[in-house]
């Protein structure tokens, strides 16, 4: 499916091929990489190396979404990621945060970030106002329940239809409230509050989760469904993660989000000869 140009802040993208997301978690307790970029030079250091490595847009997180994980403070969160931001916000690429609260939102944005990644989708009191009048991208993720508890009873009629309900819900409201669409990307959620039965049959019929018109943004590496299969830890899911992102590029999705930057991109450098050719 061909899409229009997605419009994220600073930056128009056309998705004409797969664009890479750089994880840059400024967290002690994330799943993966938790506590190794824990302050600002470090969590400086890896973003210029993700940059370094192809990364197209950073994704900056201060606050764990793992499943488990506890809440962090408005003032903590805010602390964690603008100095991040404004540190990074001349580097020449887009700048992402990962968060859910509004007055993260804001801040964020009046510090130069260029997109919002939101896995509660814009349903927080305010989070629609706090966006509405910027010209930020948007991910609007399906989560059934929250990071906390979400694993704990997780239950669909059938998850394909049900997380494509959920975003085309999400969809109408968002734009009904004067958003844009050319601004909004989607993403599944893989992980949040599903089983690893759910996360592959929604990888596998992904093309009858999409909503018309609105691109998939995927982040599945390194994740827990990737070591179901593999039995590996996360340290050694790279081959998985791999495998799994060029599957979903397979079934249309425009950016992947990793945490192995240099790795994904030469595969989609691959990818894209292959779909696309190279010149002589």
């Amino acid at each position: 499916m061909n899409y229009p140009e997605w419009s994220c802040g600073r930056f128009q993208f056309g998705l004409e091929r797969p664009l890479v997301m750089g994880i840059v978690n400024v967290t002690p307790d994330s799943f993966y990489d938790g506590n190794a970029h824990n302050d600002l030079p470090r969590a400086l250091d890896h973003a210029r190396q993700l940059i370094a490595e192809g990364a197209d847009i950073l994704d900056i997180g201060g606050e764990s979404t793992r499943p488990g994980a506890e809440p962090v403070s408005l003032e903590q969160e805010l602390e964690r990621v603008i100095p991040l931001i404004e540190g990074l916000r001349d580097s020449g690429v887009a700048l992402s945060v990962d968060t859910f609260k509004p007055d993260v939102m804001r801040a964020s944005l009046a510090a130069g970030a260029d997109m919002i990644n939101d896995i509660y989708a814009l349903r927080m009191p305010g989070a629609i106002e706090a966006v509405k009048d910027s010209d930020c991208g948007l991910c609007i993720m399906h989560m059934q329940g929250e990071p906390k508890t979400m694993q704990e009873q997780v239950h669909y009629d059938n998850v394909v239809v049900d997380v494509r309900h959920f975003l085309q819900q999400r969809c109408e409201a968002i734009v009904s409230a004067g958003i844009q669409s050319e601004r909004i990307m989607l993403d599944p959620g893989f992980g949040f509050g599903k089983t690893a039965a759910h996360n592959y049959q929604l990888l596998r019929d992904l093309q009858q989760a999409a909503v018309p018109g609105y691109p998939w943004l995927i982040g599945l590496s390194r994740k827990s469904m990737i070591g179901h299969v593999t039995g590996k830890p996360a340290s050694e899911r790279l081959i998985g993660s791999l495998s799994a992102a060029l599957a979903c590029v397979a079934r249309g999705a425009k950016i992947v989000r990793v945490h192995d930057v240099a790795a994904t991109r030469e595969a989609l450098d691959v990818w894209n000869a292959v779909e696309c050719g190279v010149s002589e």
